[in-house]
């Protein structure tokens, strides 16, 4: 998958209100974690997180994610008529049905002709969403697309927080549940023009897919609960990104060390430390962004990246890496030239 008039016109993230410390989350559960000899500081010190942040409650993933649409659309300076596609690609979603790109399609007043749907695949959604308008602006069928994403972790928290103080709570189920409390909110959206109508656009040269779906119970997730083998998961997708970053030093010329920057899905400290030293990256050239924000799911790598570029860290011609790993398991990898 590689393109040739594939363009990022903008990129635009919401950072939620309420930060919440890890130490807060592990006072209020103290008696649970006394009664099954964890540590105190058990969550911060295990992934590195120091914070989260969560959204009011009762604010839905399609409000957070049209305002984030609001402003990509802004930045791009485009008429919201000429976008053909709305993809959005959140974990989290107001209802089953409909999906919540139809709900930020009637926010944002796109036009009726406007194609809209949602693309779940974990945590690797809104580079599959970025996959799936860059072939479609490639093919001719659209000039712009608009990804959106918007995550909220505040509910799953507070009931994962209620489930683990339950006195019939042991071990297995803690560590089970833990990953649940990694979790963190934001929104981002992303605008994908056509190349030869973004002249001051970032190039979105395209990338590599990788499955390894024999591990797809791994890690499974419902709004109220998500069970991890978190273990089991890091070995998996360590050997997943490996296979995959080969992939990428053969169809896209890849050279370790050699792009500016390599924005990366966190998870927490061990995960990225793991994965920067599984593919030999430069630990200077990747921006963490999960001590303060934990795991945001896909959100969390557009918004690295959107960071990233906000603290000068990526300049004009860089060229930036995209690296994500989604339960299921998945992995991509593509580049986009600043």
């Amino acid at each position: 998958m590689q393109f040739e008039n594939v363009s990022v016109r903008s990129l635009a993230y919401l950072d939620a209100p309420h930060r919440v410390t890890s130490t807060e989350i592990c006072e209020k559960l103290r008696s649970s974690m006394s009664r099954l000899g964890f540590r105190q500081d058990f969550l911060e010190s295990l992934t590195g997180i120091v914070a989260r942040r969560f959204w009011d409650p009762g604010v839905q993933p399609s409000q957070v994610a049209a305002q984030a649409g609001e402003q990509a659309i802004q930045r791009a300076e485009i008429d919201r008529n000429e976008i053909g596609l709305i993809v959005n690609t959140s974990v989290c979603k107001d209802y089953i049905e409909p999906s919540v790109a139809s709900m930020v399609h009637h926010s944002l007043r796109l036009s009726s002709r406007c194609l809209n749907f949602d693309v779940g695949n974990a945590c690797l959604a809104f580079l599959n969403g970025m996959a799936i308008a860059g072939n479609m602006i490639e093919r001719g069928q659209i000039n712009h697309a608009l990804i959106v994403d918007g995550e909220g972790a505040r509910h799953i928290c507070e009931r994962t927080i209620d489930r683990l103080n339950d006195p019939l709570t042991d071990d297995r189920r803690f560590r089970d549940n833990f990953a649940s409390l990694t979790l963190g909110s934001g929104a981002v959206a992303m605008v994908l023009s056509r190349s030869d109508l973004a002249p001051d656009g970032h190039r979105f040269l395209g990338g590599v897919n990788l499955a390894a779906s024999e591990y797809n119970q791994l890690c499974r997730g419902n709004p109220d609960e998500m069970v991890t083998d978190a273990s089991g998961l890091l070995v998996a997708g360590l050997e997943l990104a490996r296979r995959t970053w080969d992939l990428a030093v053969k169809e896209l010329g890849w050279v370790t060390g050699e792009l500016k920057e390599y924005v990366l899905h966190q998870v927490s400290a061990v995960h990225t430390d793991r994965l920067i030293s599984t593919l030999r990256l430069p630990h200077d050239k990747v921006h963490r962004i999960f001590p303060e924000f934990g795991n945001i799911g896909p959100a969390s790598l557009p918004i690295a990246l959107a960071k990233a570029a906000e603290n000068g860290r990526i300049q004009k011609g860089d060229r930036v890496g995209l690296l994500g790993i989604g339960s299921g398991l998945n992995c991509s990898m593509m580049e986009v030239v600043w």
